[in-house]
């Protein structure tokens, strides 16, 4: 589930929860809602927590220029020098 189904989740439990008043028998959907919105908070931190993971960031390699490579101007043959 990704980060949009946790806010769904979330949005779809507060829903439930204060924003309406249907009475079912045997069914409690204020619980259900509460339940929902765990559920999408919980989501949201491991999804998170994932992300965070793979936002490693790798400082790029500069290439090494050596004194040789400079006074030949990168010619390998002597025209270049």
């Amino acid at each position: 589930m990704g980060l949009g189904g946790c806010i769904i989740l979330i949005a779809a439990g507060a829903i439930l929860t204060f924003a309406t008043d249907w009475d079912m028998q045997g069914v409690n959907l204020d619980l259900v809602g509460i339940i929902f919105m765990i559920v999408g908070l919980i989501g949201v931190a491991t999804f998170s927590s994932i992300a965070k993971r793979r936002r490693v960031v790798v400082p790029p390699t500069t290439p090494v220029v050596t004194e040789e490579q400079r006074s030949r101007g990168g010619y390998s043959d002597g025209y270049g020098a």
